[in-house]
């Protein structure tokens, strides 16, 4: 895949990412977002549009560890999630 195909994919990530519908929601997965997508590959932003498809008080949970994630939300970049290191108040 070209890069700008990558780069048009990010901007649609970013966007839905801080577009959300609750403020909690959009600094949680936009903050994320922020904090990791310049290190995600093809595989970590397909990762990201994944968890972009699940609605946002599951996304929520997972990240705080109130509830388990799917097979294929669960590993490192949930753990990064987890850390909620990004969300700056």
């Amino acid at each position: 895949m070209l890069d700008t195909d990558l780069d048009a994919r990010r901007s649609r990530a970013r966007f839905r990412a801080w577009h959300r519908g609750t403020r909690e929601a959009d600094y949680m997965i936009g903050g994320f977002f922020d904090r990791y997508h310049a290190r995600w590959d093809e595989s970590g932003l397909a990762w990201f549009e994944a968890l972009l498809e699940h609605d946002d008080v599951d996304v929520m949970a997972w990240a705080l560890g109130t509830a388990s994630p799917p097979a294929h939300i669960a590993g490192d970049h949930l753990t990064a999630m987890q850390k909620l290191d990004y969300v700056e108040i």
